[in-house]
């Protein structure tokens, strides 16, 4: 009998922990002998979920970010034979618990310490928190060389150009695509008026709402553009971006003699999520649909209007400037975004304050410092946290005189 695989799962009460355990619950139902086991599991808020979570598949430990929650959680798994903790020194913790594959799913850059820790723990990890990547991605690199593990994209678009990756040195360009998200059609006047609630409306995938808002202005895109260019060490004036409405085939990769490798698929994050957690051993069986080419019938391709959405310019940009302009890009976007769903700026405003960001770091005396350690990336996310809480400030004043 074969041992089961260890898992971690770092933000196990969002869309992708979720999609995880699911995957999880069905490999070990439809085999003969258990796949995988739980070690940890681990989530930011939702106490009442992580202990629904912890009963059900009985992990070694769990842990809640929030330290206010602890109580709730112990009394919650009182009679369970499970340790717990709480706050983010207990995150970083049980992310150097040894395990099989650890997946960093906590989203945004609060994912980026947990990672880093799980790496120099020497797991190897399935990484769906792409913000990691794009703050971090030559430091993260380094770190999984040295300690020999593997860093194995889950997102679906980057584990599709992983799984049909041959030759590095015969590749030509990535294609990487995108639905183009709930405003695909919109022109940026119409754009003005776009509230929350309509662009959390997600028309192929069920997200959380961070990730939601940004498909919808098609930062997700330029985000994983930076985090393919860091992944597969390829330049971003080789990755092109293409608008795929039906969402089915989840990025390709274009060799020098002409073949293009596409993975496809219907959209449900289970598939790569699945893959991510077991490669490099067989695949497993998920209670994903089948994808039936006869009822699709035709696939469509665009290029995205970078007019309306400079999104991806604005990620093409940073990675240009290198450094710790992609840090900057990141946490402006993630600020902004909160600032959106707070009904503090609007839609278009978005872009417009990692735009002005992005300017204003470029010009100052942080831009042309290596960013070749964690605490180097940390130091760049505290300046571009200061200016684009100023930039928020700004805003604000704008919306008053709109007002007024």
């Amino acid at each position: 009998m074969s041992r089961p695989r260890s898992i971690s799962i770092l933000g196990s009460t969002g869309s992708i922990g979720t999609s995880a355990l699911s995957v999880i619950e069905h490999a070990n139902t439809v085999s003969k002998e258990p796949v995988f086991s739980v070690d940890t599991l681990c989530a930011g808020k939702n106490v009442e979920q992580l202990i629904k979570q912890a009963r059900l598949f009985k992990p070694e430990h769990v842990v809640i970010a929030d330290e206010s929650a602890l109580d709730n959680l112990r009394g919650g798994l009182a009679d369970v034979d499970v340790s717990v903790a709480a706050g983010a020194d207990a995150v970083i913790e049980a992310a150097a618990r040894p395990v099989d594959r650890l997946l960093a799913a906590i989203v945004g850059i609060d994912g980026l310490p947990s990672t880093f820790a799980a790496i120099e723990a020497g797991n190897s990890v399935a990484l769906a928190n792409k913000e990691s990547m794009v703050c971090a991605g030559p430091v993260l690199n380094r770190l999984a060389a040295s300690k020999q593990v593997s860093i194995v994209p889950t997102d679906s678009e980057h584990n599709a150009m992983f799984q049909v990756m041959e030759r590095r040195e015969d590749l030509a360009r990535l294609i990487l695509t995108g639905s183009g998200g709930p405003f695909r059609t919109l022109s940026r006047q119409a754009l003005e008026n776009v509230t929350s609630d309509d662009a959390l409306a997600h028309p192929k995938w069920n997200m959380g709402r961070k990730i939601s808002i940004d498909s919808a202005t098609l930062f997700n895109k330029g985000l994983e553009l930076i985090e393919a260019s860091y992944l597969f060490d390829v330049p971003e004036d080789l990755i092109d971006v293409v608008i795929h409405p039906q969402s089915i085939i989840h990025s390709a990769v274009a060799y020098r003699d002409g073949s293009v490798l596409a993975q496809m698929g219907v959209p449900d994050m289970r598939t790569p999520i699945s893959h991510a957690l077991t490669w490099p051993d067989r695949r497993q069986s998920t209670p994903v649909e089948p994808l039936d080419l006869i009822a699709l019938n035709q696939l469509d391709f665009e290029l995205p209007d970078t007019d309306s959405f400079p999104a991806i310019d604005l990620c093409r940009q940073a990675l240009r400037a290198g450094n710790g302009a992609p840090t900057v890009l990141n946490c402006a976007n993630e600020a902004a975004v909160a600032a959106f769903l707070a009904g503090q700026c609007r839609f278009l405003d978005i872009s417009w304050i990692v735009e002005m960001a992005l300017e204003r770091f470029l010009a100052g005396p942080m831009a042309c410092e290596d960013c070749d350690t964690l605490d180097a990336v940390l130091a760049v996310q505290a300046e571009a946290e200061r200016i684009t809480s100023a930039l928020l400030i700004d805003v604000k004043s704008q919306k008053q005189e709109r007002r007024a």
